[in-house]
């Protein structure tokens, strides 16, 4: 019995090997690129989200950071790629669309803290701005 361990080491090392491989590990992976519809540009009112809606689950399936430079769109695929422009000020910041939103119906973006702070739009709580998809 004892003369027959060290037989028994080697394949209980590999399967212990293999069957760490088989761990599922959990992250929040963003969603898939879609195609969205270029030129796609948009004019209206913004507003940001931040610490009530932090790490709550996003239409994409992923947790909202609001630290992250992410945004709410109604229409454009999750995953697109959106160039936001404060028209207040001319700052800009690029996003990814990872959530549905705005509820309110005179908003046509809902941004993270991290973006509006980026545009310098923190204090403003809604600002006009420009979106456009980036390719």
């Amino acid at each position: 019995m004892v003369e027959s361990l060290p037989r028994l080491a080697a394949p209980l090392i590999a399967l212990a090997i293999v069957a760490t491989g088989c761990a599922h590990v959990w992250r929040d992976a963003p969603a898939p690129v879609t195609s969205a519809p270029a030129p796609f540009v948009e004019t209206g009112k913004a507003s940001w989200y931040g610490k009530p809606h932090h790490g709550k689950a996003t239409a994409s399936g992923e947790r909202f950071d609001m630290y992250a430079l992410t945004a709410a769109h109604r229409t454009l695929p999750l995953g697109s790629h959106v160039r936001v422009t404060n028209l207040a000020n001319g700052r800009m910041v690029d996003v990814r669309i990872n959530d549905r939103g705005p509820t309110l119906e005179d908003r046509i973006i809902d941004l993270s803290y991290a973006a509006a702070r980026a545009l310098g739009a923190i204090g403003d709580g809604v600002f006009p701005v420009r979106i456009a998809v980036v390719e």
